[in-house]
């Protein structure tokens, strides 16, 4: 596996955890939704975190909690275009698109951004070509279904090894194209039930051998909430127990709310790790 990704002019190391910041604008996110939809809000917001500790900021336009509906395209770029292009001129460290539009991609890589989050795991195959095109980092998230249907009865003959067919199988795609700079990311809260989310974190090492950099994303999930039966806002303490958890069990990027607070627990478990 890589020891360093290069995203455009930035080369980040990966021999400790990286922070990814979560900036959803969106009216609608599920534990987010409407607080950074402003303009003005979103930025600001994306600033602070990467003072508090982020080496990455993924911007999403599209909500993808569990039965939300799609944006169009237009609209999604008219949310998320002007935030890249702000963001790409006042602070130095990437910024990546969350999305699965190939043509929403490219227009914020055109934009600054220099990495591609796709939660559909390169279903659509013009997204290989705007990554090969752009040569930037793409992340391949493994989802069943769609947000719309995602839960509805969950179902895998064994949770991690069915993740890891179809992971491998999105790395050979992008590998045929020549695109190698890949991150997997198990998809935590994407069509699985408590018990699969508790299972992919217990056993994220074995996803090693696919010789990806592994990113995951359990910041404030539900999964957080049916143990604790907090709501979105109040589950920091669980957000944090699984990230040094999933640090300790092989994650190379974690992809949080509040960066602020996950950077110091991101800080121990790696002091910890590399003990």
């Amino acid at each position: 596996m890589q020891n360093k990704l290069v995203c455009g002019k930035y080369k980040l190391s990966l021999d400790k955890t990286l922070i990814m910041g979560i900036l959803n604008v969106t009216p609608d996110s599920f534990s987010d939704g409407n607080l950074f939809f402003n303009f003005d809000k979103a930025v600001e917001h994306a600033k602070q975190m990467a003072i508090d500790g982020a080496q990455i900021i993924d911007i999403g336009g599209e909500s993808t909690r569990p039965g939300s509906l799609p944006v169009t395209e237009k609209e999604e770029i008219r949310r998320v275009k002007p935030v890249v292009e702000a963001l790409a001129n006042n602070i130095k460290i990437p910024i990546s698109i969350d999305t699965y539009k190939p043509k929403v991609a490219e227009e914020c890589l055109k934009s600054g951004a220099s990495i591609v989050n796709d939660i559909t795991g390169l279903r659509n195959k013009h997204m290989l070509s705007v990554v090969k095109k752009y040569q930037v980092p793409v992340v391949a998230m493994h989802m069943k279904g769609m947000p719309k249907t995602m839960q509805k009865n969950p179902r895998y003959n064994d949770v991690v090894n069915d993740i890891k067919k179809f992971l491998k199988e999105k790395i050979r795609m992008a590998g045929n194209e020549g695109i190698k700079n890949i991150i997997i990311d198990p998809g935590i809260g994407f069509g699985k039930t408590t018990e699969q989310n508790l299972q992919i974190i217990k056993r994220l090492n074995e996803f090693k051998e696919l010789q990806c950099p592994i990113l995951i994303g359990v910041s404030r999930k539900s999964f957080i909430g049916n143990i604790t039966q907090l709501p979105a806002n109040h589950r920091l303490e669980g957000t944090i127990a699984a990230v040094a958890i999933s640090i300790m069990n092989g994650a190379n990027i974690v992809r949080v709310h509040d960066v602020k607070e996950c950077a110091n627990a991101v800080k121990i478990a790696d002091a910890i790790k590399h003990s």
